[in-house]
């Protein structure tokens, strides 16, 4: 009898703990998902505005420089965008609620503008943030403030792409790489699913392509796939690299943060002028479409991954995710074909795997390729998560994210991403 009490009082427990988190993750997923959803809406229409209004390009510098001033007014100046958001989840760095309409404000001039940039970084700030400060309101404790800015993570994510697999997966994956949080799972999915949800009321379409040439399974396809793989790997070893470098040298040659941002709004627009064409600016979605059609320029991938480089290395803000779909899906489309693959198909592989690379969830790449293409090919998609996760190295677009986990050898380790 003593044994069945203490069996049903656990039980008791686990189910209240499971509709705390399903009512808490319910509240996160309503209000991040309408502000995931405006969002939407606001960039969108902005990249309207860009297409339809080239001339705005020529204003980037001032819009760099309002970026600047913004974040110095709000005394965020130092403001380490999605490394914040990583760090605040291993309790390592405190949040402000002003990252929110900071980063939405600043992504959408950026955008507005021509920045080469994306938007899930601002979504990753702007639902974590939000998650956080509602911890702060409920006043939840130290563990679960980490949960709910996770959820809020989740939530954003899966309002802005309509993927709520992959952002439930990619925000308890990408803090720690090597130990999911298992323990955040049911709140993510809650938010995402809400998130989602919020999003098809008001008539967002999830984001979703139609890949061909999918080949059959056997030794020459998977040797293929493995090749295109590798190189895709070490292409995000360059895409981290360069990222990273292009900031240095901002910082280092031009420490003042106003001309810094002034300087970069100068270069994009050169380097656009140079290039001759406006595919670069902005996130890119249109070329990434084409090239899952099976149609890229050679240069397009190192184009994207310049701009990117040069628009958030001065200081505008969106984010990187988007852009490496941009450079994955081109280089897809461009070397798959030289090895025997369609470029269509060969385009979705390049996207997963330099994804992977440079994010280093392979879990969660693996269900982006499902979400984004269905179900066909999924062995090659697992191969190219796999292989750009083992090859890509200690590389990874955020350095407030830690390798936990060995990808070589079977052992625990602690390092910051370079």
């Amino acid at each position: 009898m003593e044994k069945f009490r203490e069996v049903a009082a656990k039980w008791i427990k686990t189910i209240a703990v499971f509709i705390k988190w399903v009512l808490l993750a319910s509240v996160v997923g309503s209000i991040v998902g309408v502000m995931g959803v405006l969002f939407h809406f606001s960039v969108e229409k902005v990249t309207e505005l860009q297409t339809s209004y080239p001339w705005l390009l020529f204003l980037l510098p001032v819009g760099g420089i309002v970026i600047v001033l913004l974040y110095r007014v709000c005394g965020m100046e130092k403001d380490m965008g999605t490394n914040t958001i990583l760090e605040a989840v291993r309790g390592e760095h405190a949040l402000h609620v002003r990252t929110a309409p900071l980063i939405f404000i600043s992504t959408v001039i950026t955008h507005l503008l021509g920045g080469s940039s994306g938007r899930e970084g601002a979504a990753l700030q702007i639902g974590g943030s939000m998650g956080g400060k509602l911890a702060d309101l409920l006043d939840l404790d130290q563990r679960e403030h980490q949960v709910m800015i996770m959820c809020g993570m989740s939530t954003c994510f899966a309002a802005l792409f309509g993927t709520p697999l992959t952002a439930t997966i990619f925000a308890i994956e990408v803090v720690s790489v090597g130990l999911m949080h298992y323990a955040a799972l049911v709140p993510c999915i809650t938010g995402a699913l809400t998130g989602y949800g919020i999003s098809r009321i008001f008539g967002i379409a999830p984001t979703a392509f139609a890949i061909s040439g999918i080949p059959s399974l056997g030794f020459s396809a998977v040797a293929q796939v493995v090749i295109l793989s590798l190189l895709c790997a070490l292409l995000s070893q360059a895409f981290c690299i360069t990222m990273h470098t292009v900031s240095k040298l901002y910082k280092k040659y031009l420490p003042n943060q106003l001309l810094r941002a002034a300087v970069g709004g100068v270069l994009v627009i050169v380097l656009t002028l140079l290039i001759g064409s406006r595919d670069y600016n902005g996130a890119g979605m249109p070329v990434i479409v084409r090239a899952l059609e099976g149609q890229a320029e050679p240069l397009a991938f190192l184009f994207k991954l310049l701009l990117t480089a040069v628009t958030l290395g001065a200081g505008f803000k969106g984010g990187e995710i988007v852009p490496t779909f941009f450079v994955g899906a081109t280089f897809g489309c461009v070397v798959g074909p030289l090895l025997g693959l369609d470029p269509s198909f060969a385009a979705g592989v390049g996207l997963v795997a330099l994804f992977c690379g440079v994010i280093n969830c392979p879990v969660a790449s693996f269900t982006l390729a499902v979400e984004l293409f269905g179900g066909d090919g999924v062995i090659f998609f697992g191969i190219a998560s796999a292989i750009g996760y083992m090859l890509s190295g200690y590389y990874g677009l955020y350095s407030g994210q830690k390798i936990v986990y060995s990808k070589l050898e079977a052992k625990f380790i602690d390092v910051h991403c370079d």
